[in-house]
């Protein structure tokens, strides 16, 4: 479950990347040293400019600790 703020910004349709990623309190660059991706692959995948390879979207959830689907808009 995740805090009432948070999953109206995900039914108002904001990046489910960028949403997980405040949530945990992290930078998109804290979140590129957790996760190994980099910073302006992050950056793209949130403005919605690309989507990630599965491989990339793996990295994200074990880094942000949710599940694939939970990325997936």
């Amino acid at each position: 479950m995740i805090p009432g703020a948070f999953a109206n910004r995900l039914l108002d349709g904001e990046s489910p990347l960028r949403v997980y990623r405040d949530l945990r309190g992290l930078t998109q660059t804290a979140l590129a040293l957790l996760s190994g991706v980099n910073r302006v692959q992050i950056a793209e995948i949130e403005a919605g400019r690309k989507s990630g390879s599965a491989a990339t979207q793996q990295k994200l959830t074990d880094a942000l600790a949710v599940a694939v689907d939970d990325l997936i808009r």
